[in-house]
């Protein structure tokens, strides 16, 4: 009898067991919401995920023609989300004109966006981070680089970018004509400002929900503002509103950008809420040395100049020394305007480092382009989170910052660069 009870209880064990494995296998996944973040450069769609570890998503994506469509196929899910949630304004600042749904199977689902041309995407999934939980993230961009119907409205801008327009005078098409550059009057003094994170990636958060992208972004609008107010200094920024740029990326764009300077700005976070202050970072030399390996290992398939000069026809030794003198300089430039900037901090907020600092940051590689990063204070520390969102509190970081800028130019004065111009010439008949 024992041993009937045994085997009775193991049966009913193993029972159990594939019982919960059936209820595992056909637990489907939710896809519980849909966020758009439109950029100058791409959109990042987000799916949010719920009842999947991330690992067990089966999708797969691809692209139609004749109309154009970007397909996403998501295996063993349900959608809780709304598809007609985004109006004409959102659409219009994408490759994109709609977003429609569909069920296959009773067990998968399809989401078709229509788009107005080709273009170029990157689909993956993301584990959760920053208050979100699983996410499944396609970056969209036109294949062919043009930009939105419309000047991006960018989401949760509180101060629309301007938009200067230009016109040309018309030059019938029959006239032959040749192009000669000129040069122009000397160019202002550029720095390059980066607001740290944004869009999908929020930073790190203040106990009381602060967001570290928001002031980080509030606080380079105010630097931008006082630069821009300076004769002589203009300001780029290196995002303008609530979406994200990839970390090479914003180096990319700064020296696109011609920037003289480059200043990113953060906000820290400890899990401990006593840590507290203000810190700047420049480039440490391990890190300096791998952006030179990477530099010299493309230099054959880049048109980028280093310092003015190119590097795509020299010998690796030549290249080498080059791509060293020009990171050298760089360097000490950076340590002088960190040291200046950190000096204008201390004067009315808690260091949490008395010195410049050294890190492997990716947006300080450049190597031609003095760059520091500012961590503005301890967002996660309750004084600090309420500091860090006062516009008062964040005028003072800026000016703190523009002065620095201004006690290195003493140092390192104003390149007497002049920016190539082009005047088109009618040829004589």
């Amino acid at each position: 009898m024992v041993i009937r009870l045994k085997h009775f209880k193991n049966l009913f064990l193993i029972s159990l067991f594939w019982l919960f494995c059936s209820q595992v296998a056909i637990a489907k996944t939710e896809v519980t919401d849909i966020r758009v973040w439109p950029s100058p450069d791409e959109t990042r769609v987000v799916f949010d995920l719920s009842g999947t570890d991330g690992q067990a998503l089966v999708y797969k994506a691809f692209t139609l023609d004749n109309p154009y469509r970007l397909v996403i196929d998501i295996d063993n899910a349900n959608l809780k989300a709304r598809v007609d949630q985004f109006d004409a304004l959102t659409w219009l600042q994408t490759p994109m004109n709609n977003l429609r749904a569909g069920v296959r199977d009773n067990h998968h689902i399809r989401l078709v966006f229509d788009l107005r041309g080709k273009i170029r995407t990157n689909v993956f999934t993301m584990p959760p981070s920053g208050g979100y939980g699983h996410r499944l993230v396609i970056d969209v961009s036109s294949q062919d680089g043009s930009a939105p119907i419309t000047p991006p409205v960018m989401v949760a801008s509180t101060t629309p970018p301007s938009v200067t327009k230009t016109t040309m005078p018309a030059i019938p098409a029959t006239t032959p004509v040749s192009v000669k550059t000129l040069q122009s009057p000397l160019t202002d003094f550029v720095i390059a400002i980066d607001a740290g994170h944004g869009g999908e990636d929020p930073g790190a958060t203040g106990p009381t929900g602060a967001r570290e992208k928001q002031v980080v972004l509030a606080i380079s609008r105010e630097l931008q503002a006082l630069i821009n107010k300076e004769p002589g200094m203009r300001a780029v920024m290196v995002r303008d509103g609530d979406y994200y740029v990839g970390l090479r990326q914003r180096m990319v764009k700064a020296r696109k950008a011609q920037a003289d300077l480059f200043i990113s700005i953060h906000a820290d976070a400890f899990h401990r809420p006593t840590a507290r202050g203000a810190s700047v970072f420049t480039i440490s030399d391990r890190g300096a040395s791998s952006e030179a390996a990477r530099w010299l290992a493309e230099k054959e398939n880049s048109a980028d100049l280093v310092g003015g000069v190119s590097l795509d026809d020299k010998d690796n030794v030549l290249a080498s020394v080059l791509l060293d003198l020009s990171q050298t300089a760089s360097s000490e430039a950076s340590f002088t305007l960190g040291k200046a900037v950190l000096k204008h901090l201390g004067y009315f907020a808690h260091l949490h480092k008395p010195t410049v600092q050294q890190a492997g940051f990716m947006v300080l590689k450049s190597p031609d382009v003095p760059s520091i990063l500012v961590e503005t204070g301890f967002i996660s520390n309750p004084q600090g989170e309420r500091d860090l969102k006062s516009p008062a509190y964040q005028r003072k970081i800026a000016t703190a910052i523009l002065s620095g800028i201004k006690d290195y130019l003493k140092k390192h004065p104003a390149p007497t660069h002049t920016a190539p111009t082009t005047s088109a010439v009618v040829a004589k008949q």
